[in-house]
């Protein structure tokens, strides 16, 4: 007979094979360039409840993903992920510890796993902690092949990048981007199919002043046969309503909508990532993965995913005030709860490839609270997608210009403003951010009156399409005209649509984004346009056409030399200063109400004022005017 080992040494049998038994790990995903590769491994078991320790504070894990050529690094951060299943399951417990990794390159990639334990450990990588044996050091590699995705889904383009200019760049195609789609509703994640979610606010309790009634959580029932088989769905058919909202959008030919992530004493009362609203320390991983899945899909029907971090409510509200709001997180400051909630969202969707961190809604933080928690986001997104601020549209000039420039990591801004003072707005800010060396991004997302924003297609439930800015009348077309191409002609990176809150389908209550179904149509007509031309070397060049407040009377937006555009949102008859140009350009009217192009109509020779003419019809209807160098 075998001789057994003592009883003593059993703890240290086990202390020896402990390394093997943590020490699972799992690489999934498609492993090609740009897609999500997702790294799994066997870590501490942990609810996301506990508090000592606290597996979203006191656990740090960070992946090194190296390319062979030492060209790219990457340090991603990890999450606590429950049972590794927990958008089926609901799980809250588990050993499961994670990496979504995007790799920018074909070929071999190298990993290291750091993975330490101790006090807040998690929130900066500058603070010591103890190594976890079996995790910490695991590393291994990879190979990573060619996408062989194509048309809208991203995985093809490649990541969204700020690359100095005015527009964001596709790493892989080189295209420049520009976003039309979705500001509203603004509580997109309060979906009933979501775990853990629900409304915080009181049946039928009144709306305070400037918000919509919310009538609960969405269901977003009109997209349900939107859904087609094959798309995703979690616990045995959850989500298909809302995957079929995406699908309508993408089908319009929409690619951007936004979200708030965190809404708590807000509008809505209704999202957060927490295990609870009050609850900042501890994150309810099987919603998140829930999330997770909507916004990968979306990733693959061509969208910019729009992160509104904060609403205006909960984000401080101490600019020049003593008060503190409690949901806030930290009282608007950087620390333990802001710094966490940053990370866990990097930590979990940092992998998408169009993306931008917006750090508030209305934004009333400090401008060094402000600074602070964007340099904690580029300092922790090792992708450095955009980081821009919203915030009213009489607080710009206090906020933006404290912002610009070298002043921050900032890399554009999310205006709000009158629907008929975009071009005037965009302009501003494009020309401002250029005046100090570093050009920003600059978007039209939120279009007021706050009452009625874009209002829905005529007849939509009855509706006539009609909102009223002080005494005047205003409808889509106007929208068209003053926002969709003011915007674009000012040199702006495109627009989101916000709904108000006095129309049906607003922006608390929206159910169906047919209810602004020819918005939809004229956002991809405009799309599809400056897709054909090279939009990201033109500048707005409204004193060409005698425009010199850059009101909404006539818009230039022209490349020097070669192309021309010239906006007329009330038709009639414009000139174009050609003064300094030479030789011949050819005159092309399209209709941006219809998306089609009138053939060459007249020809200019260039020295001086040239009259443009008459539209070839409806002459008292927007019209683009292109003026191209003739090439032959």
């Amino acid at each position: 007979m075998k001789n057994k080992p003592s009883p003593i040494l059993y703890p240290i049998i086990f202390l020896l094979f402990l390394p093997n038994i943590l020490a699972g790990i799992e690489i999934s995903g498609e492993l090609k360039q740009w897609h999500k590769i997702t790294l799994t491994i066997d870590g501490p078991f942990a609810r996301e409840t506990d508090t000592e320790p606290n597996p979203f504070t006191d656990y740090r894990m960070v992946v090194e993903f190296k390319h062979e050529s030492g060209s790219s690094i990457y340090n991603i951060p990890g999450y606590f992920a429950a049972d590794g299943n927990s958008a089926n399951t609901s799980s809250d417990s588990g050993n499961k510890w994670r990496a979504h990794f995007s790799p920018d390159k074909p070929g071999k990639w190298f990993y290291k796993v750091s993975f330490v334990k101790g006090k807040l450990v998690a929130l900066d990588n500058d603070l010591s902690g103890e190594p976890f044996k079996g995790c910490d050091g695991l590393n291994s590699s990879f190979e990573i092949g060619q996408t062989d995705k194509t048309g809208r889904d991203l995985r093809g383009k490649g990541r969204l990048n700020y690359v100095g200019k005015r527009y964001l760049r596709f790493a892989e195609t080189g295209e420049y981007f520009l976003k039309a789609g979705a500001d509203s509703p603004e509580n997109f994640l309060a979906y009933y199919e979501f775990d853990n979610t629900y409304s915080r606010k009181k049946a039928n309790e009144q709306a305070r002043p400037g918000e919509a009634t919310s009538l609960g959580l969405h269901k977003h029932e009109p997209h349900k046969d939107d859904w087609k088989p094959g798309n995703p769905v979690w616990k045995n058919g959850k989500g298909k309503n809302i995957i079929g909202a995406i699908n309508y959008l993408a089908s319009k030919g929409c690619n951007v909508f936004s979200f708030l992530t965190y809404n708590v004493g807000g509008d809505g009362d209704d999202v957060w990532p927490f295990t609870n609203p009050t609850n900042k320390l501890h994150y309810d991983c099987s919603k998140l993965d829930q999330w997770q899945m909507v916004f990968d899909y979306a990733q693959s029907l061509g969208f910019y995913l729009h992160f509104k971090m904060q609403e205006t409510e909960n984000d401080d509200n101490r600019y020049g005030k003593a008060t503190v709001v409690p949901a806030s997180l930290d009282g608007g400051a950087l620390g333990v709860e802001r710094k966490l909630y940053c990370r866990e969202l990097i930590a979990r969707f940092s992998h998408l490839l169009a993306l931008n961190w917006n750090l508030g809604e209305e934004n009333t933080q400090s401008p060094e609270e402000q600074r602070a928690m964007a340099d904690y986001i580029y300092q922790t997104d090792s992708y450095h997608h955009h980081i821009v601020v919203h915030t009213y549209p009489d607080w710009q000039d206090r906020v933006y210009s404290k912002l610009i420039g070298d002043q921050s990591v900032l890399t554009g801004c999310s205006l709000q403003n009158g629907y008929d003072v975009a071009h005037q707005r965009v302009l501003k800010w494009v020309k401002e951010s250029a005046k100090v060396g570093k050009h920003w991004v600059v978007a039209c997302d939120e279009q007021n009156p706050a009452e009625y924003g874009v209002p829905p297609d005529f007849g939509y439930k009855g509706s006539d399409g009609i909102g009223k800015s002080g005494n005047k009348n205003y409808s889509i077309d106007d929208i068209r005209k003053y926002t969709l191409w003011g915007t674009l002609m000012a040199g702006g990176a495109g627009v989101e649509y916000y709904f108000g809150y006095r129309f049906p389908d607003n922006d608390l209550n929206c159910e169906n984004w047919r209810s602004r179904d020819k918005s939809w149509d004229y956002c991809r007509i405009a799309l599809e346009f400056f897709s054909t031309i090279p939009f990201w070397e033109m500048e707005n060049g409204d004193e060409l056409v005698g425009n010199l407040k850059n009101d909404n009377t006539r818009y230039c937006f022209y490349k020097k030399g070669e192309l021309y555009l010239v906006y007329l949102p009330s038709g009639g008859n414009s000139e174009i200063d050609l003064s300094k140009e030479n030789g011949k350009f050819d005159i092309f009217w399209f209709n941006p109400r219809s998306g089609k192009t009138i053939g060459k109509t007249k020809q200019l020779i260039a020295g001086n004022k040239k009259d443009i003419g008459e539209p070839p019809s409806d002459s008292s209807l927007d019209w683009l005017v292109v003026i191209r160098k003739t090439t032959m």
